[in-house]
């Protein structure tokens, strides 16, 4: 039942304090001095926390509750309306610049060039989700390591173990930013080593037996579906790359003539330039498809609209189809098994490494080995396609 004007002009003092409760949160705290305060009730970041929303008589129920349903739109819009009224109180508000979400945005700002594009989406899209709602509107010297364990906590609680470590990496990525340019005094995300539950990781699922290789190359020839997604399929075996970088396949970056795919460092995980050495079944496939999409930009459009590459899913969905599970194959397990056999039949790990557009230690030499080691990796790119057929034709 609410609160009404009479019942809190009656409420008389007890022995102990206690409250008369509202709605949504709100409730009446009378103490045994006989004072009456308003308070709210609330969870922000997964704490229980109190709002002191005024003293009776000086504040009516009316204004409690208008003032109640204003903490309640802060805190949907990610803002906690204790931290609010503490910086109106002390003015730590009046900076703006120093806010987590508009640092955060200089942060992106300042690196996201030298991020492939994808990946600078989801770094983006993480904060947007998991930490802006929550902490964005905090001056970032305010913020503590409780805070931002109990925001990454919110994620472990729902299972994305993984998720809350990557997060909480991009945290600690803003935060350094912030010692950088003076708005911060140390990196609270490097205080939660330890707290989070660790992630066991996994090599990505793959096929390595020479057979089942086969089969698998086989059921592409059979894929029953969408023609540019099967000859995406067909092509993933053959060229050694993550499934992004293959998606996002322009014709501007194939040369016929010189049998070389060149892929600019934009596109790369890396961010250096790479180049593929096509074999004549890369070449097949390409001009399998030519007449289909060779008047748009990209290789691989979209369902929807020819002015976007395919989705990121679509190879992986058109495995699952195929009958292969998660733990049996995925998009990127093709790049570890050209590496598993590659070796396997004794070709150079230099030759395998630059190919798969591993990362160079050598940073200054990294920058000029796009084309490092081409004749090798030409002789391998076409003695892999010749093998793949002669796995796919049971040979």
């Amino acid at each position: 039942m609410s609160l009404t004007d009479t019942a809190i002009r009656n409420a008389k003092a007890q022995e102990k304090d206690y409250k008369l409760f509202d709605e949504k949160g709100m409730y009446l705290l009378v103490l045994k001095s006989g004072n009456k305060y308003f308070r709210l009730d609330y969870r922000f970041a997964g704490k229980r926390k109190t709002l002191a929303l005024g003293v009776y008589p000086e504040i009516s129920l009316k204004e409690a509750r208008e003032k109640r349903d204003e903490a309640k739109k802060l805190i949907s819009e990610g803002k906690d309306p204790s931290e609010i009224k503490k910086a109106k109180k002390y003015n730590i508000y009046s900076d703006t610049n120093n806010s987590l979400e508009t640092i955060a945005q200089e942060w992106f700002d300042t690196n996201k060039l030298k991020w492939i594009e994808s990946h600078a989406k989801s770094k983006w899209r993480r904060l947007e989700k998991h930490i802006l709602p929550y902490l964005g509107s905090r001056p970032i010297k305010n913020i503590t390591t409780q805070e931002l364990l109990s925001v990454v906590r919110m994620m472990e609680s729902r299972g994305n173990m993984e998720m809350a470590h990557r997060t909480k990496n991009i945290v600690g990525e803003i935060f350094a930013f912030a010692i950088a340019t003076d708005r911060a005094d140390r990196n609270i995300a490097l205080d939660l080593k330890g707290a989070l539950t660790p992630v066991i990781s996994k090599n990505m699922a793959t096929i390595t037996n020479p057979a089942e290789v086969g089969a698998l190359l086989r059921a592409i020839d059979s894929y029953v579906g969408d023609f540019v997604t099967k000859c995406a399929l067909k092509l993933t075996p053959y060229v050694m790359l993550r499934p992004g970088e293959l998606r996002n396949a322009e014709w501007s970056e194939i040369d016929f003539e010189k049998k070389l795919w060149k892929i600019h460092a934009k596109k790369m995980k890396m961010r250096r330039d790479h180049i593929v050495p096509l074999s004549p079944q890369v070449i097949a496939i390409f001009e399998e498809i030519r007449p289909v999409t060779g008047q748009w930009r990209y290789i691989f459009p979209s369902v929807r609209t020819k002015d976007r590459p395919m989705s990121n899913v679509t190879v992986l969905a058109a495995l699952r189809r195929m009958g292969y599970t998660k733990d049996e194959m995925t998009a990127h397990g093709f790049r570890a098994m050209a590496s598993t056999l590659l070796h396997e039949n004794g070709f150079d790990t230099a030759h395998i490494e630059v190919q798969l557009a591993h990362a160079e230690r050598n940073k200054v030499k990294a920058a000029y080995n796009h084309a490092e080691y081409l004749p090798q990796r030409t002789e391998m790119m076409t003695w892999w396609a010749n093998f793949l057929d002669k796995l796919r034709d049971g040979i």
